[in-house]
């Protein structure tokens, strides 16, 4: 791995912890500075953007290290579904789904491209690169392929799965996982650019946005109307309530996925054995059903404020895994990858185009497909915090999706090696 030291500089996680910490603090005190210089830079980089951006920084010149840190588990099992919880309790599901089928279908172009933007990008590169795709058996090109194609329809579960049905080389398997990791983190890069420039994407789009900018003001509204002064007892409360839910979510994982598992195999191929799907949904769900209760009021002290730090933890610990240096020890592997993504990406537009589909769908449905439901709530929340369920939900429909989809995806890439 290229890195600018031997070792990671800085291994205990306490430390690590702290320095992204840092990172963010520093990206949140200068965004909201009333210096001039400030203010113009944050116009053209989005926050978002540089608390995932920086920490990657780190990990490519070596100071901190993705590959050994358990921070991301950490964020991703304990911190996601609590800040989940926190940003539904004051959702407005019905606005949710007053804004259409176009999420949806969004959603499953971005599937499609992910399907037939294998295959495309294998014959394209076997064109002038014949000998990456001559390999057989485990070290087929195809097979490590189909774990990409699990991971970007649904998350690392359906990679999971499609590492067990196709049985690549471990070698192989890791090349893909770097691949995966680097060439999806990039994209997201561009996402959460985009997300601050989306008024200008749906002009292009002759969008309609209106829905979604409506959701957006009745949540802000709800928020101002209930906002007060937190006591130590509410923030308690807060804090409490996200992680007494990520507690039932983890005990409903431990309980449900195994039973699954041992009575119906079968349910495999949708994810159902997965603990981190049940958690995500069981604590979704329990975010939403608290919107309905006095619960809901927690906004006002602040609930959706400490569910965003959570994600800001999330995102840091995610740019945390990304080493763009690592692109240079397999270059071909990288260009199959990008080729991957851009159609990808040209399928998505062509669909928002077509549809008249406001960017906030494209950028969701994409993530909610390539990221799964660790980072399309994060692409969600660019827009506006509050806005995080709508990509769990899509995400979760990745899951279900994701095995057959990938599957199909690896069959054709197969057949065109």
């Amino acid at each position: 791995m290229y890195t600018l030291f031997a070792a990671p500089v800085f291994t205990n996680d306490a430390v690590v912890l702290g320095i992204l910490l840092l990172i963010l603090a520093f990206i949140f005190v200068t965004s909201n500075s009333d210096n001039p210089k400030w203010q113009k830079f944050y116009t053209f980089v989005p926050s978002l953007l540089l608390c995932y951006f920086i920490p990657s920084i780190f990990n490519s010149l070596g100071l901190i290290s993705g590959e050994e840190s358990n921070l991301y588990f950490v964020a991703s099992r304990y911190l996601l579904p609590a800040s989940l919880v926190l940003l539904t309790l004051s959702i407005d599901f019905k606005g949710i789904i007053n804004l259409g089928p176009k999420a949806i279908i969004m959603f499953l172009a971005g599937t499609v491209g992910i399907m037939i933007g294998g295959p495309l990008a294998l014959i394209t590169v076997s064109y002038f690169a014949p000998e990456m795709t001559a390999g057989a058996g485990p070290e087929a090109l195809w097979r490590g392929l189909s774990t990409i194609a699990g991971s970007w329809i649904g998350g690392g579960a359906n990679q999971t799965a499609m590492f067990e049905v196709f049985d690549p080389s471990a070698d192989l398997f890791s090349a893909m996982v770097t691949v995966d990791i680097i060439v999806a983190n990039i994209w997201l890069a561009f996402l959460l650019y985009g997300a601050g420039m989306s008024e200008k994407i749906d002009a292009w789009f002759k969008a309609d946005a209106s829905p979604i900018t409506a959701l957006r003001k009745k949540i802000e509204d709800y928020q101002a109307s209930v906002a007060k002064i937190p006591t130590l007892a509410d923030i308690t409360t807060i804090v409490a309530v996200g992680f007494v839910i990520t507690a039932i979510g983890h005990l409903g994982a431990d309980g449900i996925a195994p039973w699954i598992g041992e009575n119906f195999p079968q349910l495999s191929n949708l994810s159902l054995d997965s603990r981190f799907f049940w958690i995500i949904v069981i604590a979704t769900t329990g975010g939403l059903a608290l919107s309905f209760t006095r619960a809901r009021k927690l906004e006002g002290a602040g609930a959706s404020k400490i569910g965003s730090l959570f994600l800001y933890i999330l995102v840091a610990t995610i740019g945390m895994k990304m080493n763009v240096l690592a692109i240079f020890e397999s270059p071909g592997f990288f260009l199959i990858g990008l080729l991957w993504i851009i159609i990808h990406v040209i399928i998505l537009f062509i669909t928002a185009k077509i549809i008249n589909a406001p960017f906030f769908f494209v950028a969701v449905g994409s993530q909610a497909n390539v990221g799964g439901a660790a980072s399309a709530p994060i692409v969600a929340s660019a827009f506006h915090p509050a806005l995080a369920p709508v990509g769990v939900l899509l995400a979760v429909l990745g899951y279900a999706v994701g095995t057959y989809a990938a599957y199909i995806c690896a069959i054709m890439m197969q057949f065109v090696s």
